[in-house]
C-alpha cells in the first residue's frame, strides 16, 4: 500500500462500487472532474486496517492522495472539492442551519448507516427476528416515512443558486441503493423517486453505477 508521503499520480480511492458511500465520493469525483485510480476492498469482513487505506474504523471509503489520506465520504468529498479547478458551488451539511434541512441529513446519514449495518448483519447470519435488528429495520422505515413525507418541502428549502449538495447525492444514493440491495421496497415513495429520477440525468450518475465488483 502506498503511503501518503510517496508521490501518487492521481488520487486512490478506496471502496466498492456496490458501496452508497463509496458512490457518494465517486459522484463527487466526476462533477469536480477529478481523474482516481479505484482500489476495491474484496472483503469487507476483514479486520486489517491496511484493506481499508489504513482507517482504523474498518471501514469505506478512503482516499489516499499526496497531502494524506483521507477517511469517509464527507471528508473526501470536502478534499475532491478543494482538489477541483472547477470548483462547483456545493452546499455543505454545515450549511443547513435549518431544522428541516438540517434533520433531513441527518436522517439520510443515518438511514445509510443503518442499511449498511443490516446487510452486514444478514450477512452474517443474523435472525430477522432478533430484537435489536427489528428495531434497526423499523427505525430506517420511519426515517424513510419522514424523508418522503418532507421530501418536496426539504429540496424547495435548498440554496437556489447551488450546483450541488451533500444532501441531495446521500439521498439519492440511500433511495437508489435500498433497492439495489433488496433491503426495502421503494416503489411507495413516490415524492423521493420523482426526485432520484430528476436527479438521475446528471451526468455523474451515469458514470457511476451500482454494480457488485468482479
Amino acid at each position: 500500500m502506498q503511503t501518503a508521503h510517496e508521490e501518487l499520480p492521481k488520487p486512490v480511492l478506496i471502496g466498492r462500487s456496490s458501496s452508497h458511500f463509496t458512490r457518494v465520493t465517486r459522484i463527487f469525483a466526476a462533477e469536480m472532474r477529478i481523474d482516481y485510480s479505484f482500489r476495491v476492498v474484496r472483503d469487507l469482513m476483514s479486520s486489517a486496517p491496511e484493506d481499508y487505506g489504513g482507517n482504523p474504523a474498518l471501514r469505506i471509503p478512503s482516499l489516499q492522495t499526496p497531502r494524506g489520506i483521507w477517511f469517509g465520504a464527507l471528508n473526501i468529498c470536502r478534499e475532491l472539492w478543494r482538489q477541483s479547478s472547477h470548483r462547483p458551488r456545493v452546499v455543505w451539511p454545515e450549511e443547513l442551519d435549518e431544522p428541516l434541512l438540517a434533520n433531513a441529513q441527518e436522517l439520510v446519514l443515518q438511514a445509510m448507516a443503518t442499511e449498511v449495518t443490516l446487510i452486514m448483519s444478514k450477512a452474517a447470519g443474523v435472525n430477522d427476528s432478533n430484537a435489536h435488528h427489528a428495531k434497526m429495520r423499523k427505525g430506517l422505515v420511519n426515517m424513510m416515512s419522514w424523508l418522503e413525507e418532507n421530501a418536496r418541502s426539504t429540496l424547495a428549502a435548498l440554496p437556489p443558486h447551488r450546483d450541488l449538495s451533500y444532501l441531495e447525492v446521500t439521498l439519492f444514493c440511500l433511495v437508489t441503493h435500498l433497492e439495489f440491495r433488496d433491503v426495502l421496497p421503494t416503489a411507495p415513495y413516490s415524492e423521493l423517486n420523482k426526485f432520484c429520477q430528476q436527479f438521475a440525468t446528471r451526468a455523474s450518475i451515469g458514470q457511476t453505477p451500482f454494480r457488485f465488483d468482479t
